[in-house]
């Protein structure tokens, strides 16, 4: 099962400085415990910041010494700059195709890892025809916020289970309920909330036990 936390550092209390210091506690605390992969997702930040925050996110899992990895939302420069272990991508943005040839073009470390945002079947299946190494589907429970409809539901994810990309299961997943996402194909959970709001370690037990 791969576990996948999204950062969002509006999420925490306290000053700009204040929450960017909780965001890398946060990412620390993720690695140790075992989490798979983070992706560093400040939409907000300039390229400059982002570039500070991804360098030391990757500094912060280095230090760690386990094998999580981290991905850079949208910005193949940044990942490339920090050095991240690939990139998470939109399903409008680039294609992964296009990411691992500016890599290799830039001569970055190994094979990137690329990850992509869907919201549907087909967006999938474009995923999956453009070597995506796993994509992540929702939101599966919880409302999409910009439409106010509901969320898109266990059967859509069966769906877009059935490709050969690995699936995770993102939107108002819990540890309760994470087990009807793997009974419906998918291969990992991912959340913000989720492991932001929680012992991370306590979060990463119970839903290893679930396998």
């Amino acid at each position: 099962m791969l576990l996948y936390y999204i950062t969002d550092r509006t999420q925490f209390a306290g000053t700009d400085s204040q929450r960017r210091e909780r965001l890398l506690k946060k990412i620390a605390e993720t690695a140790h415990a075992g989490v798979d992969y983070v992706q560093l997702r400040e939409k907000d930040l300039t390229a400059h910041e982002l570039e500070s925050l991804a360098q030391e996110a990757a500094q912060a899992i280095r230090d760690s010494g386990t094998r999580t990895r981290l991905l850079i939302n949208s910005r193949t420069d940044i990942a490339l700059v920090a050095p991240a272990d690939g990139v998470h991508l939109k399903s409008n943005d680039i294609s992964p195709l296009e990411v691992r040839k500016i890599w290799h073009e830039a001569e970055g470390s190994g094979e990137p890892v690329v990850a992509v945002s869907c919201h549907n079947e087909a967006e999938v299946i474009t995923a999956e025809s453009a070597a995506a190494d796993f994509v992540v589907f929702g939101p599966v429970f919880e409302k999409r916020a910009a439409e106010k409809l509901p969320g898109m539901g266990l059967d859509q994810l069966r769906q877009a289970c059935r490709h050969r990309v690995p699936v995770l299961a993102l939107g108002g997943v819990t540890a309760e309920n994470a087990r009807l996402c793997l009974e419906a194909g998918a291969r990992g959970i991912a959340g913000i909330r989720l492991f932001q709001e929680n012992d991370v370690a306590a979060v990463v037990r119970k839903l290893r036990d679930l396998r």
